[in-house]
């Protein structure tokens, strides 16, 4: 008899975890009422069932975490037991990093990250790495050598990327909080599959990686993907705490709504032509009448940006790829094989060589968008936009074995929001507001001024307290 996968899956149970966010979890460890311990070991139990059915984990480090939570004291790290994943894409001490590629030996890594290290000062127990796509270029997880993420809401569907092991797991209630980084949205597209909150904090916000400091335009940012809007307002508090960057002004703790009226730009369409669909349409729709039932002002703006930037971004993505075939032995491993690199990763660096001659010109406007944006918020708070053109497709529909010209005419249709928040280093938060038919969250963007995180998280606590976010912890 055939297997009859159900339609969505989560592990939600009666356990340590419970349904509980980040925070709540950290507060009864600290109060007593459940131990370190049997926490990480719901968390393990959990990740182990759902590794079966979604397969959002590449490395195990069970072990350790259990270790570490058997001998946890008290503690002043705000998270202190609270278990999470780190992204394949990031080092962590005596686990492997692959970049979610075929081409990159998974050899153990020396030292930590400089991000990770962040992180996990603030209390959390890295249960294990969580999967993505080759090199978070594409916008699904879903690997040529290997088997998809599968989204928990609907395990035919996509959960989205790069960070999409992360976003499925936390979503399918494996722990409360994991890590996740954006150089195109791959902070907000899982989310925003997933029914997650997504925070891309302003470039410099938190501690870079280092392949973030050799790039000409520093698009990544690292951050987490969470079930509640305190769990994101604190990381952000925490990692301030950590690491303060004194060109930026401080976020401090963010506990709920702002009291002022704010001026909200709302934008419907992207500028590369590709128009909306009528879901993610009404749902943008029905969140700005909803914040102007609050008190806010909505109003249509211009895309805040050249009109040049879809292409010279994408030129960008391409000298990405161009950069890892061309350095990837002295940027990933010695071993690094460029033959085994996938084919959007291939097409990438083909469309880029033939149009070399466009990219110094292309690196300029990018670093120029910075200016552009900000003088077009200059009388705006915040912009409301979709954070993706479209509902969330089915597996197979962005998968790297699909032919590269089609591959990438529909990644274009698909992604067209989020990359400007990348380019111009702005912070941009994905929060979801609605399911489709096929039971599939839909959610929508807001990026705010450079540095101010903080008026994104009240606008969220705000939506947040009007409606219940949609969770799989019911189902």
């Amino acid at each position: 008899m055939d297997f009859i996968q159900p339609a969505s899956f989560n592990c939600f149970r009666d356990d340590a975890l419970g349904a509980s966010d980040a925070t709540e979890v950290a507060a009864r460890i600290r109060s007593g009422e459940v131990s370190a311990l049997d926490v990480v070991s719901a968390a393990i139990e959990r990740s182990r069932l759902a590794q079966v059915t979604l397969n959002g984990v590449v490395a195990e480090a069970y072990d350790g975490a259990l270790a570490q939570a058997a001998k946890l004291a008290s503690s002043d790290a705000p998270f202190a037991g609270v278990p999470t994943f780190i992204k394949d894409n990031t080092d962590v001490k005596g686990l492997p990093t692959g970049h979610g590629s075929a081409a990159v030996p998974r050899q153990l890594a020396s030292k930590t990250s400089p991000f990770a290290e962040q992180m996990l000062a603030q209390g959390y127990l890295c249960l294990g790495k969580s999967s993505m796509p080759e090199f978070g270029f594409n916008a699904t997880t879903e690997p040529a050598h290997g088997q998809p993420t599968r989204n928990p809401w609907n395990l035919a569907y996509s959960c989205g990327a790069s960070s999409g092991g992360a976003a499925a797991m936390v979503a399918a209630g494996v722990v409360p909080i994991a890590h996740a980084n954006d150089g195109g949205g791959s902070i907000r597209i899982p989310a925003a599959c997933c029914g997650l909150i997504g925070l891309k904090p302003t470039r410099g916000r938190v501690v870079d990686n280092e392949a973030a400091k050799t790039l000409p335009v520093n698009i990544v940012s690292d951050g987490v993907v969470t079930r509640s809007v305190r769990d994101s307002a604190a990381f952000i508090a925490y990692a301030e705490q950590y690491f303060h960057n004194p060109k930026l002004p401080e976020v401090g703790q963010v506990h709920g709504p702002g009291h002022k009226q704010l001026r909200i730009g709302l934008v419907l369409d992207s500028i590369n032509g590709y128009p909306t669909d009528a879901e993610t349409r009404l749902t943008v729709e029905q969140t700005a009448r909803q914040l102007e039932k609050a008190g806010h002002i909505v109003e249509p703006m211009a895309v805040p940006v050249a009109k040049s930037f879809p292409d010279d971004f994408a030129l960008y993505w391409g000298m990405l790829a161009f950069g890892l075939k061309l350095q990837g032995r002295k940027l990933l491993h010695p071993d690094f094989d460029k033959r085994k690199v996938d084919g959007l990763t291939n097409g990438l660096d083909r469309m880029m060589r033939k149009q070399i001659w466009r990219l110094p010109a292309a690196i300029w406007r990018l670093k120029r968008s910075w200016h552009d944006y900000a003088r077009e918020m200059a009388g705006y708070d915040a912009v409301l936009t979709p954070v993706l053109a479209h509902t969330t497709p089915p597996l197979g529909y962005l998968s790297p074995t699909v032919p590269f010209d089609t591959l990438f005419e529909r990644l274009m249709q698909y992604v067209n929001f989020t990359p400007l928040a990348n380019a111009t280093g702005a912070p941009a938060i994905s929060v979801p507001m609605g399911l489709t038919e096929n039971n599939l969250p839909i959610s929508v963007q807001f990026m705010g001024r450079h540095g101010d995180e903080r008026t994104l998280l009240e606008i969220a606590y705000l939506l947040e307290a009007e409606q219940s976010w949609p969770s799989l912890a019911g189902y």
